[in-house]
């Protein structure tokens, strides 16, 4: 039961450290702050589209992507800028690559959106 109990309490600990980054990364991030924005709006209007569950899980993963992604070029940076502040190739080019990954994630979102619901919003403005 104790090692339950220890089990138990490095995962309540694990999600309050993780809390206590995501309420960061909304407070400080920009760019994390308008992907929330994002999921919160694209999520009903994913609910509204007549797709299927899978696809609607397609358009709000793809969204959550980015966002986890967001989460990690951000550890990046902090973790570089934490070694040194001093300008190196190899600090832009960790901070330059993780943020390839922020529009790579992006744009397979922009796909998924463009792919599932671009057909049906083109058929609305058709009437």
């Amino acid at each position: 039961m104790k090692n339950n109990y220890r089990f138990g309490g490095r995962v309540l600990a694990a999600f309050f450290n993780s809390l206590t980054g995501f309420r960061h990364a909304i407070v400080n991030e920009a760019a994390f702050r308008q992907e929330v924005i994002a999921l919160v709006i694209l999520i009903p209007v994913s609910l509204m589209l007549p797709v299927s569950r899978i696809e609607h899980l397609i358009l709000v993963l793809s969204m959550m992507l980015v966002m986890v992604v967001e989460l990690l070029n951000t550890s990046i940076e902090a973790t570089v800028d934490r070694i040194s502040l001093e300008r190196h190739p190899l600090a832009g080019l960790a901070k330059d690559l993780g943020s390839s990954a922020v529009v790579t994630a992006i744009l397979m979102s922009v796909l998924c959106w463009i792919v599932i619901a671009g057909p049906i919003a083109m058929r609305w403005v058709r009437g």
